[in-house]
């Protein structure tokens, strides 16, 4: 004796009513995020001090630390080094002046978390112990060191200020990251 098994596969139609209740879904689904966005009130990323309306048209605050080629400070106030010449352009670009604060690393770091410095620069590289007191940069380049080791370099903005920091990214990324 033989026996016959048949198996019956059921598939879920696919309505007019079901795919239309999906597309109302998307529409007021697409339509919330959009309300909400909205009422953000603004460009998204924001600054929670206003770092960027600040800077434009105003003055740029930038710590400096020296750390040759990358910057040098010299005893009559001048500045000098690739990245103060970047983050000269990056002022030039939002019609700022630059007011220049030469220190070390720690009294930079420091005052910037006080809310007292828009950028910090001297050659920070992307493993910067002050990663945890300020925001870091994407790396914009690259530097070969003479035992070998690469080091990926970085700039500094207060943590918070994300439009300040996606600007002067845009900017590093847009310069190639060379003066």
């Amino acid at each position: 004796m033989q026996v016959r098994s048949h198996l019956v596969v059921r598939r879920p139609s696919r309505s007019p009513v079901s795919t239309t209740a999906r597309s109302v879904v998307a529409v007021v689904l697409t339509s919330a995020v959009t309300t909400l966005a909205a009422a953000c009130g603004g460009p998204i990323p924001k600054d929670t001090d206003g770092s960027l309306a600040r800077i434009t048209d105003g003055v740029l605050r930038v710590g400096v630390s020296e750390n040759p080629p990358w910057t040098e400070v010299y005893d009559d106030g001048r500045v000098a080094g690739r990245e103060v010449d970047l983050v000269t352009g990056f002022a030039e670009a939002h019609a700022a002046d630059v007011e220049w604060t030469p220190g070390a690393e720690s009294e930079l770091a420091i005052a910037m978390a006080r809310g007292d410095l828009d950028v910090v620069v001297g050659g920070l590289t992307s493993d910067s112990p002050w990663e945890k007191e300020v925001a870091l940069t994407r790396p914009y380049t690259e530097e070969i060191t003479p035992d070998g080791d690469t080091e990926k370099m970085v700039m500094a903005t207060p943590l918070g200020e994300n439009a300040l920091l996606v600007a002067l990214e845009t900017y590093l990324a847009e310069a190639g990251g060379e003066s």
